[in-house]
């Protein structure tokens, strides 16, 4: 059995429970199911199979069980160890109170820009995989790091805090 980790974009409080999100993933034979804050994340053990698989049982759990489903990227528990341990974010000197930010995706779109860009103070720092690493500090322009994101990478990702990432491993 493999560990691993979901993240479902777009959930907040208001439009899932996580005690129904962790039995559709019960439902859907997933073991060892744990979620974690309020925001679409779930860890859970399961047969060792690519995380693409994984990702579409997930989702076709929740339309089976929930009668709707919100867009899933799955990374192994190893993966995250990988990326937590590496700490992208530390040879960066990012101002104080700076959030950093880990964007995830099923497959990050080909981009002829180079890394750092910038836009409005939030930096997308680094690239690796299937990963961004980004960083801004809140202004009352909102977060305008979230445009960047968009504009760069479009809409299929989705993005944890460093310290929800850290708390799913």
């Amino acid at each position: 059995m493999a560990r691993y980790v979901a993240f479902l974009r777009g959930v907040s409080p208001m439009n899932l429970k996580m005690s129904d999100l962790r039995r559709c993933l019960e439902f859907a034979g997933f073991t060892n199911v744990r979620t974690i804050l309020s925001s679409g994340n779930a860890a859970f053990d399961s047969p060792r199979r690519s995380a693409g698989a994984v990702e579409r049982q997930v989702e076709a759990a929740m339309t089976k069980q929930l009668d709707r489903s919100f867009y899933t990227i799955v990374r192994s528990l190893d993966t995250l160890h990988e990326i937590v341990d590496a700490d992208p974010f530390a040879a960066f000197d990012l101002p104080a109170g700076a959030k950093r930010v880990v964007t995830f995706a099923r497959k990050l779109p080909k981009t002829a820009q180079s890394f750092p860009v910038e836009r409005h103070g939030a930096l997308i720092l680094a690239v690796r995989d299937r990963e961004a690493f980004s960083a801004y500090v809140p202004s009352p322009r909102g977060p305008v790091f979230m445009e960047l994101i968009q504009a760069t990478f479009g809409s299929d990702v989705t993005t944890r805090t460093w310290e929800t990432v850290k708390k799913c491993v």
